[in-house]
């Protein structure tokens, strides 16, 4: 502050000048004058001072503030980091990759000042058996963090919608997961395993419904006991409204007032459709389907109107059983629908301290050894299961403490984890990587991974617009393909191919198989190190 009194420091020169004016001479206007001059120089001066001094002491305060909001915003983006790493430490069994990598973290907000974290966890399905671990881990971890006093975790799940792309009926565009129940064999308990299923995945927190595909002896009526027993219609949007029991939404021929159809195949295939279509669905995380008997019309046309995310196979331990059973895997090992799982029913029953096997054993182990599939389920001969499927109320409501709910249980389980590694698997299958300008191919249920040129994908599409359908003539000429092409689109089409989208505007479907035939890139994984 010596500035602001350097000015009055001239003081003594005005008293100076005056003093040496010739005595008998006015000196009023020659004070006038100095004074005036002097303190007309002298506030010039303070207020070139004062400016200065202020222009100073702003460019300090705005330095200073810009300096403490830069290290804010450094300890904030630390802090983050370190969040992030903590909650990279906990990994998802199914994925096998961090929670971070999968994306699962949303939401981070740090305050480091006050020690508050709080994030959020998407899930894929509300139904994930890990999330009450996943919570309890990501408090632990970024609560070890020494800095951090609070922690503030929520949960939540990813939108209902399907993995797959192209046209989907309206009513079926937001449901994740389509799950068949099948056994080409009648009475081996399919549409038990099918309600008591959706009823336990519905139990896990999952938006569930069934839809009953069996035409000709619809079940679903007699398992469940709805209030409403007739489906709705909208006649505006001109949809049906599903009925609803304990929160499941269900939708069966014997809901629609006319019973069991007795009709031909054809008119069989097309009510089916209509039923599965047409309804107003919404947002479901599992759509479980009571396929019919067989491997006919009907079935082929519930595989090729919807997208199935996956098979569950039901058997008995019958030989003959196994027989029919297998016509089923093989017919959803041709549409690229993957079987999950194997459900034995009527395996067994305990009395006198034994278990007994009155049917035999060893067709349902039979059908996972012969085709691969990863898991089996022994059902017990059970009394109550076979009384709750006709009383309208599933056993694992009734009873879901018993020995059958903790089976379904088990299944549940299974299928919420297989879905998620199938719906991570077809999403990421073929994927195009912009620095190294090729095409990545990693086919589902296969560790083989390789990489093809965009153009060398584009030249070998085999649709009527670039291959003669009659003649078998190639339309599409090399020279029509530039080598520089880029696709600027690359979606699953159910668990066989992807749908490509080129500059050209034209969408070319590539099935795997056909992926899997093409030349390939060599010495690719290379250049990623160069």
């Amino acid at each position: 502050m010596q500035i602001l009194h350097a000015p009055f420091a001239s003081t003594p020169a005005f008293y100076s000048a005056v003093a040496s004016q010739p005595k008998g001479r006015p000196v009023k206007s020659s004070v006038e004058l100095i004074t005036a001059t002097s303190f007309s120089s002298q506030r010039q001066q303070l207020r070139h001072a004062w400016f200065s001094y202020g222009d100073s002491v702003c460019r300090s305060v705005s330095a200073r503030a810009a300096s403490s909001q830069a290290v804010s915003e450094v300890a904030s983006q630390t802090a983050e980091t370190d969040v992030l790493k903590a909650l990279s430490q906990i990994i998802d069994p199914d994925f096998g990759t961090d929670i971070v990598s999968c994306g699962f973290v949303k939401d981070l907000n740090v305050d480091k000042a006050l020690g508050e974290v709080s994030f959020r966890l998407e899930l894929t399905t509300p139904a994930c058996p890990v999330k009450d671990m996943f919570e309890q881990k990501a408090n632990e971890v970024v609560a070890a963090l020494p800095w951090v006093e609070k922690v503030n975790v929520t949960m939540s799940a990813q939108p209902a919608r399907p993995v797959y792309a192209g046209q989907l009926p309206a009513g079926l565009q937001t449901v994740s997961n389509v799950v068949a129940v099948s056994s080409c064999k009648g009475g081996v308990g399919k549409s038990t395993v099918a309600v008591n299923l959706a009823y336990t995945l519905a139990g896990m927190g999952a938006r569930v419904g069934i839809f009953d595909a069996d035409v000709y002896g619809p079940s679903l009526p007699t398992m469940v006991s709805p209030e409403n027993r007739l489906l709705e219609m909208n006649p505006e949007k001109r949809t049906i409204i599903p009925t609803e029991y304990m929160g499941v939404k269900l939708v069966s021929f014997g809901f629609a007032g006319q019973g069991r159809a007795i009709m031909r195949g054809p008119m069989v295939s097309g009510v089916i459709n209509q039923l599965l279509t047409t309804t107003e669905w919404g947002e479901l995380d599992y759509l479980v389907i009571d396929m019919p008997p067989g491997t006919g019309d009907i079935q082929l046309t519930l595989c090729q109107v919807v997208p199935l995310t996956a098979a569950v196979i039901v058997t008995t331990p019958q030989k003959l059983a196994f027989i029919d059973v297998a016509k089923g895997v093989r017919m959803f090992s041709k549409l690229k629908v993957p079987c999950v799982a194997v459900v034995e029913n009527m395996c067994h029953f305990d009395a006198d301290g034994k278990r007994y096997y009155p049917f035999g054993r060893g067709s349902g182990s039979q059908v996972v050894k012969e085709f691969g599939i990863p898991h089996l389920f022994e059902l017990p001969i059970r009394p109550t299961l076979s009384a709750s499927g006709d009383s309208g109320v599933p056993e694992v409501v009734s009873d879901p403490q018993g020995e059958v709910a903790t089976a379904f249980q088990e299944l549940g389980v299974c299928v919420v984890q297989q879905c998620a590694k199938i719906r991570q698997q077809v999403s990421t299958a073929v994927t195009y990587d912009k620095s190294m300008k090729a095409i990545r191919v990693k086919v589902p249920e296969s560790d083989e991974e390789f990489y093809l040129h965009p153009a060398t994908v584009r030249r070998n599409d085999r649709s009527a617009d670039s291959v003669d359908e009659w003649t078998g003539e190639q339309k599409l000429k090399y020279a029509d393909i530039a080598d520089d092409i880029e696709p600027e689109d690359i979606r699953a089409m159910g668990n066989y191919a992807v749908s490509i989208t080129w500059p050209d505007g034209f969408s070319q479907i590539a099935p795997y198989d056909q992926l899997q035939m093409m030349e390939r890139l060599v010495d690719v994984p290379q250049l990623l190190h160069q």
